[in-house]
């Protein structure tokens, strides 16, 4: 019997396939893997796997060149070892794992072409007094001589100490080893051969010696070079270096020209200390590292963006109020107190220069009215750069503040981007729809805002990329929204909000002429000479092909308009067109926008109301209807606030019952309907008050409501009417629907003075303070009904006092 290395007990064979080896001799209990590839030791593994139990004779080649080896070209005594794995290779080779178990003497062979089958007895080593001091000492000297040689700078297993620790059996000792030793094979032949173990340890011993002598004779050798030799080794390695770097061509040469450059453009980019000190840092790291692998892009990457930032790099600002009024002229119509107000920001500017703390601008309006452009002029007139970063849609915080280095594809955030596009560090920066960022679990964009908008912060914002402060507090910031009910508190705190209202009809006529036609005819490749807009084309156009506050659909039509008279003028027709309403018509069809949509009749349980979205203002038709049945049906998708208006205003009808002349059964026995045309888009808000308890009065008393009257205000339950917002863009709708009558808060008052003249010449804007109020207004021949109930119930009194009387 055999005992393997977890101390099974094996069957010995004493017939076993050979499997001679090269340059290598194996010691009982050693496992590792060979590769086969000779035809002969192929079959004698298949054999051992098939007739042997997997056991095999390893025995080593005294010629380790033979392909063949004769029987006296092997050597006797081998050792029997079990094949654990085996693998076969794609190359045709294949890989076993093999344990050594016991030194066996071959007696003789037998040929099975191609391989030996031997005959084998089983070697035992003499037995060793393991108490014995002599022996005890003689294997821990080894051990303290194995460990002396690992320090001088011999290359063994690295786990080898750890696992000798724990061998007592000096057998082991000695085969382990030995085995870690890469002797020669005739030396370790020669060892595995020894069968006393005392004597294979003095063996060993004697081997460390000679290994310990060689190395330390080298350290000697080392440490008694003198300087005046290391530095000739010095500079005859760098002749080598450059031998070879000029050998390997260009690539070289290049590589080392990149980092001059580099070099060059850290000196001039201007850094602060500290800045300057982490780019060297990370210059000196790139200069160590391979030039292609992935770490050295990484930091090549890195020390371009800081180069390419203008740490210290302005624009000569030169504020000029009359030349930035012209400039604002020039741009934009009309926007007095817009152009007033950033005149003022201006002049402030001015005066304490780079030390002005001041507030940033939020233009808030709907689209198209000039928000983007305002900020463009801006620049112009200071004569800074300027640069537009566009927030809708961001939810990732990391798109603010950058992503880390350690992330594959890292960049810096929109703010750095912005810095490196500028080329100078005070440019005017647009954050463009600042109201539509968005959060998620990524981070909440907005709050990362909070530190770039804040002046006592933005000196230092350090974004994640660059890992370094950079200086943000020179940048002039403009923001831009639609809603400003979406933009969060504590950034909406942080900016001066400046409304920009929709243009009026005629606003937009003067605008189409002096802005947009020009433009467009430029664009198009026309002039005057082939095409001239008349007010009435060009207000046709406005009136039935565009519905917006803004100007963008107007400027699409138009240059719609042009593409056509170009295409005629490509076809070789050269008269001028003349665009008047038949020309609009013509070229873009039927009209899209209509008055016709406006009520024609006054009708009962319809009024009309004003809304404002972020695209402008439009007019909204609140349809009532009553059938037997109890309660309230809302439709229309509306919001939760438009719901409970709907509520306060019907339970202060029911309140006021009596006085409205309105049976206080019809509540009891019928159901109301409120719908709000447009059943797929969504409305909200608290405005529609006014305008629900209008019809819903209307339909309980059978007096209809005025098509010319519209309305905007919010009801209480004590039927007071409170103040809304976006009058301005509420009476543009009304002007396109040809509505004549606006009743308004009378807390909105105030706000007609910002209302251009031209439009306040064309509605009567009542403002009211209660609901009986917009009920006289709004509802045709509602004083006479009142006075008929008024009658009633005098009536009433009466009979019910001369009853009494007559009692």
């Amino acid at each position: 019997m055999v005992t393997n290395y977890e101390g099974e007990n094996i069957e010995f064979k004493e017939e076993l396939a050979l499997l001679p080896i090269r340059d290598l001799v194996i010691y009982p209990f050693m496992i590792l893997p060979l590769f086969v590839g000779r035809e002969a030791s192929i079959k004698a593994i298949d054999h051992a796997i098939n007739h042997s139990d997997r056991l095999i004779l390893l025995s080593s080649q005294k010629d380790i060149v033979a392909e063949h080896p004769a029987p006296e070209e092997i050597y006797e005594l081998g050792t029997v070892a079990m094949i654990m794995r085996m693998r076969k290779l794609p190359d045709g080779r294949i890989k076993i794992l093999v344990q050594g178990l016991s030194k066996a003497r071959i007696t003789s062979f037998e040929q099975q072409s191609p391989f030996y089958v031997t005959k084998v007895e089983k070697v035992e080593d003499v037995i060793a007094d393991n108490a014995n001091i002599a022996t005890t000492a003689l294997m821990r000297t080894i051990k303290e001589q194995l460990e002396k040689v690992i320090q001088l700078g011999k290359v063994l297993s690295p786990d080898i100490l750890m696992v000798l620790e724990d061998i007592t059996d000096p057998s082991r000792l000695a085969d382990l080893i030995a085995s870690n030793l890469n002797l020669h094979v005739s030396e370790a032949q020669t060892i595995l051969e020894t069968l006393d173990p005392v004597d294979r340890l003095h063996a060993i011993n004697d081997i460390l010696n000679r290994e310990l002598e060689i190395l330390m004779m080298q350290q000697k050798m080392k440490n008694n070079t003198s300087s005046e030799s290391t530095n000739q080794r010095d500079v005859f390695l760098k002749e080598q270096i450059k031998a070879i770097k000029s050998e390997l061509g260009d690539g070289q040469s290049q590589e080392q020209d990149e980092f001059a450059e580099f070099k060059r453009r850290i000196d001039e980019a201007g850094m602060p200390e500290d800045v300057l000190k982490e780019t060297m840092k990370q210059f000196t790291r790139l200069e160590k590292m391979h030039p292609d692998s992935s770490e050295a892009s990484i930091m090549r990457n890195y020390i371009e963006w800081m180069c390419d930032l203008p740490w210290n790099k302005k624009s000569q600002e030169h504020i000029d109020l009359n030349a930035a009024l012209d400039i604002l002229d020039e741009d934009h119509f009309e926007l007095t107190k817009i152009k007033e107000r950033i005149l003022e920001h201006l002049a402030v500017r001015q005066l304490k220069g780079d030390d002005m703390k001041g507030p940033i601008l939020c233009f808030q309006g709907p689209p198209g009215v000039g928000k983007t452009s305002l900020g463009k002029s801006i620049a112009r007139a200071t004569g800074r750069e300027f640069v537009r970063i566009s927030l809708g849609g961001v939810k990732d915080e990391a798109e603010i503040r950058g992503h880390r280095r350690t992330y594959v594809g890292a960049m810096p955030g929109r703010f750095i981007q912005a810095m490196k596009q500028a080329k100078t560090n005070n440019p005017v920066v647009l954050l463009d729809e600042i109201d539509k960022l968005s959060g998620d679990y990524k981070g909440d964009p907005s709050a990362a805002l909070l530190e770039v908008l804040d002046p006592e912060q933005n000196v230092e914002f350090r974004d994640h990329y660059l890992n370094v402060p950079f200086d943000l507090s020179n940048c002039m910031f403009i923001a831009t929204s639609n809603m400003l009910e979406n933009i969060p508190g504590p950034l909406r705190d942080r900016m001066e909000v400046i409304n920009l209202s929709g243009y009026t009809r005629e606003e937009k006529v003067e605008i189409s002429k002096r802005y947009i036609i020009p433009k467009q005819m430029d664009e198009n490749g026309i002039n005057d000479e082939h095409v001239v807009f008349t007010d009435e084309g060009v207000e046709s156009v406005i009136e039935h092909y565009t519905s917006e506050a803004g100007l963008r659909n107007l400027e699409r039509r138009i240059g719609t308009l042009c593409r056509k008279v170009a295409m005629r003028i490509a076809k070789g027709e050269m008269a001028k067109t003349h665009i008047v309403k038949d020309t609009v018509v013509k070229y873009l069809g039927p009209p899209i926008f209509v008055k016709e949509d406006h009520k024609e009749d006054d009708e009962v349980g319809v009024s009309t109301g004003l809304a404002w979205t972020s695209h402008g203002g439009e007019v909204l038709y609140i349809e009532t209807t009553k059938m037997k049945g109890q309660g309230l049906t809302l439709t229309g998708q509306l919001g939760d606030v438009m719901k409970e208006s709907a509520k306060t205003a019907i339970n202060y009808i029911r309140s006021r019952a009596l006085y409205m002349g309105i049976d206080e059964d019809i509540f009891e026995n019928h159901e109301f309907h409120v719908h709000l045309p447009a059943g797929a888009t969504p409305k909200d808000g608290p405005s529609a008050g006014i305008t629900l308890a209008t019809a819903l009065v209307s339909n309980c008393t059978g007096v209809p409501v005025s098509r010319d009257v519209a309305m905007t205000g919010e009801i209480t339950l004590t039927g007071k009417v409170l103040p809304i917002g976006g009058l301005k863009e509420k009476a543009l709708a009304a002007l396109r629907m040809g509505i004549s009558t606006v009743v308004i808060p009378w807390g909105n008052k105030k706000d007609l003075v910002d209302i251009p003249e031209n439009l306040r010449e064309k509605i009567n804007f009542v403002p009211v303070k209660t609901i009986d109020e917009v009920l006289d207004i709004a509802l045709v021949g509602w004083h006479e009904y009142k006075k008929e109930v008024h009658q009633k119930t005098e009536k009433k009194h009466q009979e019910k006092t001369m009853a009494s009387e007559a009692a």
